[in-house]
């Protein structure tokens, strides 16, 4: 892992040394027992920088959080969303304004599957594998 940040502005003077081995388990992972990376598949949380084909590290050992973008199961389906709380009843917002919010009714199964704890979206053109 290189000592210094990379400027995204005008250039500086480049930095030789590095700090060692990078671990990316040890960087982005608390829980690595319990921590996946997903594959997102659609538009609707664009509005939170998550784009479709972009990969999310997902902690299933963390509680979630009023306001946490989490991955959850619906009836047997996995969905992004972020997650409200309204009258201690959950919401699960798209971060797109063409997607409504859902609200679960009392006999549908809503899980909270994990809590997203990053992201990694490939530059255009480059995916992975």
């Amino acid at each position: 892992m290189a000592l210094e940040s990379v400027h995204a502005g005008f250039p500086s003077a480049a930095q030789p040394d590095f700090a060692g081995g990078f671990s990316f388990d040890e960087q982005v992972t608390a829980h690595p027992n319990t921590t996946y990376i997903v594959t997102v598949a659609g538009d609707s949380m664009q509005g939170a920088g998550i784009w479709d084909g972009d990969l999310l590290v997902v902690d299933r050992s963390l509680e979630a959080r009023q306001g946490d973008v989490v991955v959850a199961m619906l009836d047997g389906e996995l969905t992004v969303k972020r997650l409200w709380l309204h009258g201690g009843s959950p919401v699960l917002h798209a971060e797109n304004p063409a997607y409504p919010d859902f609200q679960p009714e009392p006999l549908e199964d809503l899980t909270v599957w994990g809590v997203v704890t990053g992201s990694f979206h490939p530059q255009e053109g480059r995916r992975l594998v």
